[in-house]
């Protein structure tokens, strides 16, 4: 049903191709004023902004600032997907999250709280058995600002990979390919293979491209199963912020005013940065969300085919 009921809206594939690049320009847009910023600190630091690596460029403005900036480009874009899907397809917004009738917060805190729990148990637990690799890093003021602007953002930046991905593609490519194995796979690929830009990926190799495929392709399963975006919504905004707020490092992506910094220098993923989130956290997570919700017909909610209504309302 999730997938279908895009056939209530306007749906041809060249639709999704030009709300596509109406996507990607707005968040261009929204990354103007981190570039502008990033150029004007580099000037007065007498650095050649063409020779920096990425490592330094986000890490040349303060982090709050830094921080804010980068995730100022999402919500740009967030905007520019939700208006695509207004004037471009006449797709109601509760269309593009869910089946149901309503958005189901309810479905949305539970999952949040649970891996709120399980992230920062991990990070707790990493601190306390290799404390020699972390220095506590809090600072106040600088704390209570990156509380105001991961509040307010992140969920903003998550929300946007999530309509994009799981609500805007999945839908695109379902409608257009009359099938569900397709969307789930070309999105959650996409979705990983995105990340190759990450500092991440410098740090730890290529290998850590099959954590991200496998997160995308967690998050699609469930909004698959669940028929809507709420649980993916939810588990995407715990990851990122209790991220922002517990941990950082030189060489992640969000270089924050967190309470712990990461010290350590990985020349390699493991098996506990790849293999036990992807192929035993995940999983387990999924049973215990298919219990509590019921899930079933698994083979026909992932691998069946999208059927277009009898009486579309365009």
């Amino acid at each position: 049903m999730y997938i279908s009921q895009a056939f209530n809206s306007l749906h041809e594939w060249w639709r999704y191709f030009i709300g596509l690049i109406l996507i990607v320009i707005a968040v261009i847009i929204g990354q103007v004023p981190f570039t502008a910023a990033v150029f004007v600190k580099a000037y007065k630091n007498g650095d050649n902004i063409f020779k920096l690596d990425e490592q330094k460029m986000m890490s040349i403005l303060e982090p709050n600032l830094n921080l804010f900036l980068m995730l100022l480009s999402f919500a740009i874009g967030l905007i520019g997907l939700f208006i695509v899907a207004k004037y471009l397809h006449k797709q109601p917004l509760i269309q593009l999250t869910t089946s149901r009738k309503a958005v189901d917060w309810k479905r949305f805190w539970f999952i949040f709280i649970l891996w709120g729990i399980i992230s920062s148990s991990f990070v707790l637990i990493d601190y306390f058995t290799s404390p020699e690799d972390y220095v506590v890093n809090f600072q106040l003021v600088p704390f209570l600002i990156l509380c105001v602007i991961a509040i307010l953002f992140v969920p903003l930046q998550t929300s946007f990979e999530e309509y994009l991905f799981r609500g805007y593609l999945m839908q695109g490519i379902g409608v257009v390919l009359k099938n569900k194995w397709a969307p789930l796979l070309l999105t959650s690929v996409t979705f990983g293979m995105l990340h190759i830009a990450n500092p991440e990926v410098d740090k730890l190799g290529y290998m850590i491209l099959v954590y991200y495929v496998g997160t995308g392709l967690f998050l699609g399963i469930m909004t698959l199963m669940d028929e809507g975006m709420e649980l993916a919504l939810g588990f995407h905004a715990a990851n990122n912020l209790f991220t922002a707020l517990l941990v950082t490092a030189d060489w992640t992506a969000f270089q924050t005013h967190s309470i712990l910094k990461d010290m350590a220098e990985p020349t390699h993923a493991g098996f506990v940065d790849i293999f036990m989130p992807v192929f035993i956290v995940f999983p387990i997570i999924l049973l215990i969300l298919a219990k509590k919700y019921k899930w079933t017909h698994w083979k026909e909610r992932l691998f069946g085919n999208v059927v277009e209504p009898q009486n579309e309302n365009i």
